[in-house]
């Protein structure tokens, strides 16, 4: 029995090529498959799975030439990793809240290094974090998220350029949004905290020799655990939100 051969439309594995490499700086940079606890080689998969799986809707012809081909990879590169970019910013808002919370909580204290994410985080940034990329799995949330990418192919075919203002004002707006977030997830806990400081400063001042502030850190740290506890049951809402917030994102910057 002979050698089989197979042959390969050229048009066909370019531009699958051209779709995993967009789908790749995605994945490098949206959440949940950025972080570190996804390994590489999924991440690899993952992407050549999905080029293969909307190669037949691209429609796109292959560049002709090196030069061309090589510039159209940089675009594709630099279209996904814009899109993954909007979607982390979205959901930085939980980690920036969990941030607020240790901040004025004081457990920015007992920071330490994450080795997973490479990054140094507080108790409350790193259990928020966690939980929303727990509930954007189990919620199903990824799977919006890769249906808003892979649509972007209908609405942004391979070799066309996001609007570069359009890209712009959405990232100024997901910033915006971000910081509005943060707060508006933390700022319940934010106002106890802050009362209770104005509560020991006034009792302070009526008896100086009690030293009220001796007992406010204790007492902020029960305060917080006990009602970042409850927030906690917030976040299924809040990482919907997010992801009907990252979909919108990434639909606004394409034409």
């Amino acid at each position: 029995m002979g050698p089989i051969s197979v042959t390969l439309p050229l048009g066909a594995v370019a531009t699958t090529m051209l779709a995993g490499v967009r789908i790749a700086a995605f994945l490098l940079l949206a959440p949940p498959f950025s972080h570190k606890a996804v390994p590489g080689q999924v991440k690899a998969l993952l992407a050549v799975g999905l080029a293969l799986a909307v190669q037949p809707r691209l429609g796109a012809a292959a560049p002709t030439g090196t030069a061309a081909f090589v510039l159209d990879l940089v675009l594709q590169a630099v279209v996904g990793a814009a899109l993954g970019f909007l979607v982390a910013l979205v959901f930085a808002a939980v980690e920036s809240a969990g941030g607020l919370v240790d901040l004025f909580g004081g457990f920015q204290m007992a920071t330490a290094f994450d080795p997973l994410s490479l990054t140094n985080g507080a108790t409350f940034s790193r259990l928020y974090q966690w939980l929303a990329l727990a509930l954007l799995v189990v919620s199903g949330g990824h799977q919006v998220v890769l249906a808003g990418l892979v649509r972007s192919f209908d609405v942004l075919p391979l070799g066309t350029a996001p609007d570069a203002a359009a890209l712009a004002h959405t990232a100024t707006q997901g910033l915006t949004g971000m910081v509005v977030a943060a707060l508006q997830i933390a700022g319940p806990l934010l106002v106890v905290l802050f009362l209770a400081d104005v509560g020991l400063g006034l009792l302070t001042r009526v008896a100086p020799a009690l030293n009220a502030f001796a007992m406010g850190f204790p007492l902020k740290v029960l305060l917080t655990i006990s009602l970042g506890g409850m927030a906690v049951l917030t976040l299924p809402g809040v990482v919907s939100g997010l992801v009907r917030d990252a979909t919108h994102a990434m639909q606004a910057v394409m034409p």
